[in-house]
């Protein structure tokens, strides 16, 4: 028996649908980053570390905001990756006291054929995604800007 339309309930099932898409397209990344011999969070370092803004000073403490550990957490996953010769750490010669980190070849080539796959994941679950934030955006419009008040 279908119950009456309550646009709680829509919205709940949206966000449902959307959560469902994420954590699907995230049980493909963790599987393809196993496949691949990386552990999850060492691919997604990489990819931080790839996809930072080139003007971007890429440190411990940026990928530890951009992946959301603390900074032990993050020089033990920089410690592992430097170690498997996945990017290489060096002092920056501005500030002695903080390293950059950039990506070996190796670590390269991996990140490479990952972000190939990941693309074609996002390309066919894209409608899903696109249709549940559209649903989303219908039953909860934008707050209003701070500047209007």
């Amino acid at each position: 028996m279908q119950r009456p339309a309550n646009p709680a309930d829509t919205l709940l099932e949206t966000l449902a649908e959307f959560r469902y898409q994420l954590r699907r397209f995230l049980s493909f990344s963790e599987h393809a980053a196993i496949e691949a011999g990386l552990q999850p969070q060492q691919h997604q370092l990489l990819l931080q570390i790839a996809g930072a803004p080139r003007e971007t000073i890429v440190s411990i403490a940026y990928v530890a905001e951009r992946l959301g550990l603390k900074h032990n957490s993050t020089v033990e996953l920089v410690d592992r990756c430097e170690k498997e010769e996945l990017l290489q750490r060096l002092i920056d010669p501005e500030d002695k006291r903080r390293a950059i980190l950039s990506i070996t070849p190796k670590g390269r080539r991996l990140l490479n054929r990952l972000s190939e796959d990941h693309a074609g994941e996002l390309t066919e679950a894209a409608p899903q995604l696109a249709r549940a934030l559209k649903q989303i955006a219908i039953h909860r419009p934008a707050p209003a800007s701070k500047k209007a008040q």
